[in-house]
């Protein structure tokens, strides 16, 4: 049977046919797309005529087609349903594909014909495709002489297969920390739902009549704020803080020690005095010290802050407070203070209505663009749904897919990406995924969201907007495909809409008597907003503040004890709080270590909110939800991708550059 990869998608928008496919599909079109691309460039330098834009650059964009395709289908199931044959496979490919880019990227000639291209008479986008590609060769090595260049493909090839290894341990590490409980009665205090989904959790690891609380990515887990038993509160935060560094086979601080040594040596070799630095030269940060001098103004004010809710923490609980304790009794606080019961709001977030009457809706009010289930395509998994995306005069815009439940075969946290990228030059319109993972309840009961978890979908649903609005030329440049510190900036924007008062009236009702949520708990929720923010700024900064520690080592300098490097280093950024772990320990830190992703750029979320912030008070000065500021929102800065810089496309929008102070109102920080 022919691999159904090997040619384009004949189902709507190029939609890969995954319930066709077998991990041996992958593997071959994986490695025929690595062929056919380089056959491709080679034909591109041996062209005998002079390098123009037209023969290098846009040919360079129609290449690699295969190799996109079906690298694209192969990674969204390593990150979302990893069979053993799927991540067997994924160790066997990473290399390879690094060593692609390498070769790629180190193609003198290739290299020299971009330098040749006449931009004098381009358009902008063009020239800047000139110029990306240019500085991404510079990036990744051109300049140095053979020697130099072979250990980088070294290093690179290392970099590769420890990110592989550190992420498939991570996943399993967050698998087996899993806390089994024997009995309903050590999870009191949690909803009956919880409790029911937590029973189906066992059932299908086996363990039928127990109880299983799974892990979600970060520090603190959810289940903290309910339980009320101290107990298992602590064994919960002691299997999640523990993950990756306690021993046996999940235990990561051996990769993650390898991983900072060689991206020191690889930051040495193109020039740049540590990893972050090189990292922050690819962002729209002007330079490293303007990230330090951010994210070093912020955390005192932040700790202060934290201080003052651990006494007021204290006082409540009646005892000395452990790091396992916050959570249960912040949302006391919230209960006793503000009158807002966090538990008591998820009947009011069951996720179809969410997503159909909040998310969905919040967008069509802004762009005017339509959402129609398509129950005739398939994804990767059957809890995947598939909605065609419609402009607002019915024409296809793309497709959007949501996989909202957790299940062992995912990797943790949520995220976005693009099976298919938009681009004129191609004429391919986007396909684009959200995953989450909440908990699924058993057959037949609703899926009912924590805050978080509601704040997490609109999130997410930024991002898939930023990918299906894309309106760019060039692949190079769709959708997300911009610096790290500025991929955040579109989703935090719309968080804005869960609490709208439009938006929340259509959606915020009660699963099962329909009534909407009453004022005054909303009320009680703005009120309510800057509790907790001392907690989560310290969080968020000591995972940020000790992503950098790691990133402006030289490599004589790494440690060889990681936990002690750990609290050395927060303690020297002044983010050590013993109630407080940072967001990621080391140990499960996959934003930046399975893989380059975030490393040295886990700042960019606070970068972003500067961003964000100011976006929101824009909407809010401007009239909030209407189409107006939607079709500007979507024209100058959601569709614009990476084809111009994107500070001038905030800077269009905003009508000067970005000032912090809003930043710092939302937080508390003033």
């Amino acid at each position: 049977m022919t691999n159904p990869l090997l040619s384009p998608s004949a189902l709507p928008y190029g939609l890969p046919p995954f319930s066709h496919l077998a991990p041996s599909d992958y593997a071959e079109a994986v490695s025929a797309g690595l062929a056919e691309h380089l056959a491709e460039i080679q034909a591109i330098v041996d062209n005998p005529a002079a390098a123009t834009f037209g023969n290098t650059a846009v040919a360079m964009e129609g290449a690699g087609q295969l190799l996109q395709r079906a690298a694209a289908a192969f990674f969204t199931l390593v990150s979302a349903d990893a069979s053993e044959d799927i991540r067997a496979l994924e160790t066997e490919l990473s290399p390879r594909l690094s060593a692609h880019q390498d070769e790629v990227y180190l193609n003198r000639a290739l290299f020299d014909r971009f330098a040749a291209i006449d931009t004098s008479r381009l358009d902008p986008e063009a020239v800047r495709l000139v110029e990306e590609y240019l500085k991404e060769f510079r990036q990744s090595g051109i300049q140095l002489d053979e020697p130099g260049q072979d250990r980088l493909k070294g290093i690179n090839a290392e970099l590769s297969a420890l990110g592989t290894e550190f992420g498939q341990r991570v996943k399993e590490g967050m698998k087996s920390a899993a806390l089994l409980l024997d009995s309903a009665a050590e999870l009191a205090g949690l909803p009956a739902d919880d409790i029911a989904s937590a029973a189906e959790a066992a059932r299908t690891a086996g363990h039928d009549g127990k109880y299983l609380l799974t892990l979600i990515q970060p520090s603190n887990q959810p289940a903290m704020a309910a339980l009320e038993n101290r107990d298992v509160r602590r064994r919960l935060f002691e299997a999640s803080t523990g993950r990756g560094s306690g021993g046996g086979s999940t235990d990561v601080l051996d990769l993650v020690t390898a991983m900072a040594r060689l991206r020191a040596e690889k930051a040495v070799l193109l020039g740049f005095a540590n990893y972050a630095e090189l990292v922050v030269d690819r962002q729209t940060a002007p330079d490293f010290e303007a990230v330090q001098a951010m994210v070093n103004r912020l955390a005192p004010a932040a700790v202060r802050n934290a201080d003052a809710e651990a006494a007021a923490l204290a006082e409540i609980a009646g005892h000395p407070l452990e790091a396992w304790d916050w959570a249960f009794y912040s949302a006391k606080v919230r209960r006793e203070k503000y009158a807002v019961d966090e538990q008591a709001l998820r009947p009011y977030f069951e996720l179809d209505r969410v997503l159909r009457d909040g998310v969905f809706f919040a967008a069509t009010a802004l762009y005017g663009v339509t959402f129609h289930e398509r129950d005739d395509l398939a994804g990767y998994h059957p809890d995947v749904r598939v909605w065609e995306v419609r402009n607002p005069d019915g024409t296809g815009l793309g497709l959007f897919l949501g996989d909202y439940y957790t299940r062992e075969s995912k990797r943790g946290g949520a995220w976005m990406n693009s099976v298919v990228d938009q681009s004129a030059l191609l004429g391919t319109r986007p396909v684009v995924i959200n995953n989450l993972n909440i908990s699924k309840p058993p057959e037949g009961e609703p899926t009912l969201l924590t805050l978080d978890e509601l704040r997490t979908t609109f999130h997410e649903f930024g991002h898939a907007l930023h990918g299906l609005f894309s309106n760019v030329t060039y692949p190079r440049f769709s959708g997300t495909a911009v610096p790290r510190d500025f991929v955040e900036y579109p989703s935090q924007v719309n968080e804005m809409w869960i609490l709208w008062p439009d938006v929340l009236a259509n959606y915020a009702r009660h699963h099962a008597t329909g009534e909407p949520l009453a004022q005054d708990v909303v009320d009680r929720l703005n009120e309510a907003r800057l509790w907790g923010e001392g907690f989560a700024t310290t969080e968020y900064l000591g995972a940020a503040l000790l992503d950098l520690a790691w990133h402006v080592l030289d490599g004589a300098d790494v440690p060889d004890d990681v936990v002690a490097f750990e609290a050395k280093s927060l303690a020297a950024a002044g983010v050590a709080h013993a109630l407080i772990p940072p967001r990621y320990r080391t140990g499960y830190f996959q934003h930046i270590f399975a893989g380059d992703g975030y490393a040295a750029g886990y700042y960019s979320y606070i970068w972003s909110e500067v961003l964000d912030a100011e976006t929101v008070d824009w909407f809010t000065e401007h009239g909030g939800l209407n189409r107006s500021n939607g079709e500007l929102f979507r024209r100058e800065l959601l569709s614009r991708g990476n084809s111009r810089d994107p500070l001038e496309s905030f800077r269009i929008l905003r009508g000067r550059e970005a000032k912090l102070e809003p930043l710092l109102k939302r937080r508390g920080l003033e």
